[in-house]
């Protein structure tokens, strides 16, 4: 693990055996194989949201690509696996630029669960040498966009859901906050995005929630 990454700000999970890192972009980072896997980026949906006539502030654009690039250059995987709504519609501006950043990384493997806002045709993927899949099979995960409705043999990582949790303040205020969720069989990761919504999900008592806090991932 490189050294600017500073062990002040993430947390890590045990999940089958294997150590996960939650980082406070929103992503999870798997030591053991160099593998960074980030859910949700949604990215030229800003765009796409302008191109129809929706005033959004061009600061979400830029606050994806910085955090992007930090994200690979601070980590140095191996490979990046999008588990789905990487894109968020039809081609755009965006995607071009995301091309380009994925040429500045010639060393990293770059691979796609897609999901269902994964709509661009597939010789756009293959031009910048993406692995796309439906689903994958990384043992003990399995990587999906939708979480499963049934319990496999494998734990199901997945993204889609957007998860958040409410948090009490001493005042009584309530906050909704992004959180990495993970159930006996099966875990969320947080949205990636900067303009996504958030879900508020039903935690029990055996679960475990770490929320992300500005710069900070905490356990909750």
């Amino acid at each position: 693990m490189p050294a600017e990454l500073s062990i002040s700000k993430f947390e890590a999970a045990e999940i089958r055996g294997e150590k996960l890192l939650l980082l406070p972009e929103k992503a999870i980072y798997w030591t053991a194989k160099k593998l960074l896997l980030i859910a949700d980026l949604h990215l030229g949906k800003s765009t796409h949201f302008r191109k129809n006539g929706i005033a959004v502030p061009k600061q979400a654009e830029q606050k994806n690509w910085l955090l992007l690039h930090k994200l690979l250059k601070q980590n140095e995987p191996e490979r990046v696996c999008f588990l789905g709504d990487l894109f968020h519609s039809t081609h755009n501006k965006e995607w071009e630029v995301f091309g380009e950043l994925i040429e500045s990384y010639p060393n990293i493997n770059f691979e796609l669960v897609q999901g269902n806002h994964d709509i661009l045709p597939p010789e756009m993927y293959q031009k910048l040498g993406f692995k796309v899949y439906e689903s994958l099979l990384e043992e003990p995960f399995l990587f999906t966009h939708e979480p499963l409705e049934e319990e496999g043999v494998y734990y199901n990582l997945a993204g889609h859901i957007h998860p958040g949790v409410r948090l009490k303040g001493k005042g009584n205020q309530k906050h909704k906050v992004a959180c990495f969720y993970f159930s006996k069989n099966a875990g969320l990761l947080p949205a990636f995005g900067s303009f996504t919504g958030l879900a508020t999900i039903k935690v029990k008592k055996e679960d475990q929630v770490f929320v992300v806090a500005e710069e900070v991932v905490i356990a909750v």
